[in-house]
């Protein structure tokens, strides 16, 4: 998955759910797209620890320790805003 970003393997993501979920295809290619998913999945997922790791490095303070500090999301990434519930 060489020059793959985050954004192209969300969006291939996004649209390997829509074909299964909208069906009409065969066993084989169902197969396929899922498991197609489950490496974009996997590769999302180490992209996000990754940029966990970096915030909390760039957040440790001078004596070495970890610094938190509430994030206060957009109206984007706000919990419960925007999602079809």
């Amino acid at each position: 998955m060489t020059n793959l970003t985050f954004e192209k393997a969300l969006a291939e993501l996004e649209q390997i759910v829509a074909k299964l979920e909208k069906g009409g295809i065969s066993l084989n290619e169902s197969l396929a797209l899922f498991e197609k998913g489950v490496k974009m999945s996997r590769f999302l997922r180490t992209e996000l620890d990754k940029a966990e790791r970096k915030v909390e490095i760039l957040l440790k303070d001078e004596k070495g320790g970890l610094k938190t500090e509430d994030f206060e999301a957009g109206p984007e990434g706000a919990e419960g805003g925007g999602g079809d519930a």
